[in-house]
């Protein structure tokens, strides 16, 4: 193993994910595969009802089942833990009460309301139909729109017509703008309910210890904050918790909020004296962990005729479910409508989000949260324009655009929006190169006139990511910081240790964490080994999500090598007996440049630090170093994806024939790595626009409970997806990244929306919601040809 760098550099190299052969060949450790002495199981029962009044829980069969150790209600437990709180309230919200285990009211169908704890997973399971609950059904409502209107059933006492949050922003006049405009659109849009189809569900294992210690294994993308919340919950000293996540099935934003079974586990361990597991089944995940986006919005798009947007008004209604959920009060609001004039240049901007419980599954951050639904109101608004003027759609986004003169931006003077830098003018020519545009809309309209309905999408986002800095993010309402920790540890032979408080869930952190370290400390990069996920030795952390992992854990890795580089050439400059000033430090080794002073490698000045022999006066042992890095701002990666597809008129069906991606999420650390988050971004983003959608009746009963009800895309009916990067550097961080593990869910929905509706133009049709299933589709076009039987031959529509 050589000590000395390669001369190219490691950020910008396609390295393989060095968990990839562990994983692929069966040897990944995940929470399941944990099997302790003494292992209890536990089950829990979940309401059939959507909304009743808990009349009694009567546990005496359950109890006295073969097997089973404890059996206990919501009124058994009540006193003994706290509620489960959000991590981010927004000023002024009304925060509903959520017990971890119902005790006299249920809100939606799988709320807990009973437990068993049993020596094997069947014997807790069965030990659940003994136990009888009786139950007043109340009304239900599903639907946010339905939730606020007079009338409609009162979830909570605290939570006046069923709004936990109201939320205005925006900036110049909008009134005006629509006085003075050609034309004024209205658009109704439904931002359809998801669930996080994780390939692993969640697991929790909690196991005590003899010395008073309680480790608890979990899928967790944010173990340190995981930490706090539990021992808060139940009342355990925070230095006598220990979590760990190891190999996480994916997370998507599911697997970082609160829930009541990490809360059971760890308590019903301790109090039992062994080790409880939880896992939770397919359907349990659809009924128990959270819900994505579920929002209505309502716009009004205030046009001239040459395209030109002068203003626009959104009224967004965001579904949050029975309970404020972790991040629940800023998802509709601040993450949505701060963003819904996108990439253009909308001076006039008028908002307001209403945050609304309903008798559903709560509902949280998933891939992009709040990013997708507003990046979904710009570009459903400018596509509108094009098709109500009959223009092209890519020359009114041009026409809209922000231009890179402008950035640093502040769309409509918000003082809390700030795009860092860009350039989507770039990102829309790479993309219609990629795309040959022109080609395409000209074999369009052959294929047309042969009664074959093509279509082309084409949309633009931005976003901001990386949350920070700390100090913002406590003036909106979060009950955390905005930093991120790691630490550098050198032994004496001359390897590093990195400890980081970001967290991997399939991202390959220990890859291009390791590229990073490398390159700052100018090491071979296999001298770098990458620990996460576990509380006792990772010294603090925030995790991951918000795309912040290399913009804000890879810039603490960034500058915490520099201190370990400082500190070595200190000590390099006293083993060869010149002024530090005079010491060049290049490829692993320390040189006095002009002179014959032979140089010193960083092995040895590793090892003479460790023995401490020729330390300079004052300095003391120990190549160690721990930085927490709190960002000065945010990223704004951004991009413009395009996608070619046909659609059956006899079925529906859609086939994507091409989709390119072109995203600006500044420094690249590694290409084959951040086309493989745009590649599972899109993916993603597919799967809303075409297939993924949930469904309650009028009672409130989840009517897409497994996957034979709730489709996700499989790999026959994907496109080769071609990525491209434009590299604009983010001024905000010394690494210039951006983020982009959100990018592809962003771009993805409003992409494959418009290219379907472009295919379907010739119908007349203009609008439809998420998901666009075939029948969907094909019910449109049979409304269409039945009120205009001429555009049954695709002729144009008037």
């Amino acid at each position: 193993m050589s000590d000395t760098r390669p001369a190219e550099r490691y950020i910008g190299q396609r390295l393989r994910r060095r968990e990839d052969r562990r994983l692929l060949t069966g040897k990944g450790r995940y929470v399941d595969d944990i099997r302790l002495p003494d292992m209890l199981h536990l089950a829990i029962l979940r309401s059939p009802h959507a909304h009743a009044i808990i009349t009694e829980v009567d546990t005496a069969a359950a109890r006295s089942a073969a097997g089973v150790r404890l059996v206990l209600s919501g009124a058994d437990l009540a006193g003994k833990l706290g509620s489960i709180r959000p991590n981010w309230v927004l000023p002024g919200s009304s925060v509903p009460d959520r017990p971890v285990v119902a005790v006299d009211r249920v809100r939606f169908v799988g709320e807990c309301v009973a437990l068993a704890v049993a020596q094997s997973r069947e014997a807790a399971h069965d030990a659940l139909e003994l136990i009888d609950v009786g139950y007043d059904p109340l009304p239900v409502v599903v639907d946010e729109e339905a939730a606020i209107a007079d009338g409609a059933p009162q979830l909570h006492a605290n939570v006046r017509n069923n709004i936990t949050t109201r939320y205005k922003v925006g900036g110049g006049d909008y009134a005006a703008a629509a006085s003075q405009a050609d034309h004024v659109l209205r658009l109704r849009l439904v931002n359809n309910r998801l669930i996080p189809t994780c390939m692993e569900t969640r697991a929790i294992l909690a196991a005590p210890d003899d010395d008073g210690t309680l480790t608890v294994y979990m899928g967790s993308q944010v173990p340190h904050m995981h930490r706090r919340w539990i021992a808060e919950t139940v009342g355990i000293p925070e230095h006598l918790l220990r979590v760990v996540a190891p190999d996480i099935g994916g997370g998507f934003g599911a697997k970082m909020h609160l829930y009541p079974e990490e809360l059971l586990c760890a308590w019903l361990a301790l109090q039992l004296g062994a080790p409880v597991k939880w896992w939770e089944s397919r359907s349990e995940s659809h009924q128990a962990t959270s819900h994505g986006r579920a929002h209505t919005e309502h716009l009004e798009v205030a046009i001239r005729n040459d395209g030109r947007i002068l203003g626009l008004k959104v009224e967004t209604l965001g579904n949050v479910g029975a309970y404020l959920s972790n991040m629940a009060s800023g998802g509709p609001t601040v993450n949505t409508v701060n963003f819904g004039t996108g990439t253009y240049r909308i001076d006039n901007y008028e908002a307001v989000a209403k945050v609304i419980v309903t008798n559903t599954v709560p509902v949280d951050a998933y891939r992009g949260y709040g990013r997708p639904e507003g990046a979904y109101i710009a570009e459903r608004a400018i596509e509108a324009t094009a098709r109500h003027l009959g223009l092209d759609p890519v020359e009114v986004r041009r026409l809209n655009f922000v231009q890179p003169s402008e950035f640093p931006y502040r769309p409509y003077g918000s003082k809390g929006v700030f795009y860092d830098s860009g350039n989507y003018q770039g990102c829309l020519d790479t993309a219609l190169a990629m795309f040959d545009y022109a080609s395409r809309r000209a074999e369009q309209s052959r294929l047309r006139a042969d009664g074959r309905y093509r279509g082309i999408g084409v949309a633009a986002y931005t976003e901001m990511c990386g949350m920070g800095p700390s100090r913002r993010l406590g003036m909106i309402g979060f009950d955390r910081g905005g930093w991120e920790s790691a630490r550098l540890n050198v032994d004496s032979g001359g390897k590093v240790t990195l400890f980081s408080g970001s967290m991997s869930q399939g991202h390959g952190h220990a890859t291009v964490l390791a590229q990073i370290a490398a390159d700052a400390l100018q090491l071979p990069v296999d001298h770098i080994a990458v620990v996460q996920g576990d509380t006792r030795q990772v010294q603090a952390g925030h995790g991951t999500f918000n795309s912040r992992s290399m913009a804000v854990g890879g810039s603490s890795v960034q500058v915490c090598a520099g201190r370990i580089v400082a500190k070595a050439t200190r000590i390099a400059a006293n083993m060869m007996e010149v002024d530090e000033k005079d010491v060049a430090y290049d490829a692993g080794r320390f040189t006095v440049p002009g002179t014959d002073i032979a140089p010193v490698t960083f092995a040895a000045v590793a090892r003479m630090d460790y023995v401490g022999h020729a330390l300079p006066a004052g300095l003391d042992p120990g190549l160690d170093e721990t930085l927490f890095y709190d960002p000065t701002g945010m990223g704004a990666p951004s991009g413009v994806h395009m996608a070619y597809v046909e659609v059956d008129p006899d079925t529906g069906l859609v086939e994507i024939l091409d989709y390119v991606a072109v995203d600006d999420a500044g420094t690249i650390i590694n290409p084959l790595l951040a086309e493989g988050q745009i590649h599972g971004g899109v993916v993603q983003g597919i799967g809303q626009a075409l297939f993924e959608g949930v469904h309650y009746d009028d009672n409130g009963q989840l009517l897409t409970g497994s996957l034979l009800d709730y489709a996700v895309p499989r790999a026959d009916v994907l496109p080769a997806i071609r990525s491209s990067f434009q590299q604009t550097p983010s001024p905000t961080n010394p690494l210039g990244v951006k983020g982009i593990g959100e990018s592809g869910t962003i771009g993805a929905p409003p992409t494959i929306v418009h290219a379907v509706l472009d295919a379907l133009a010739p119908f007349g049709i203009t609008h439809l919601d998420m998901p666009l299933t075939p029948h969907r589709i094909w019910a449109a076009i049979q409304r269409a040809v039945l009120c205009h039987p001429e555009r049954s031959e695709g002729s144009p529509a008037a």
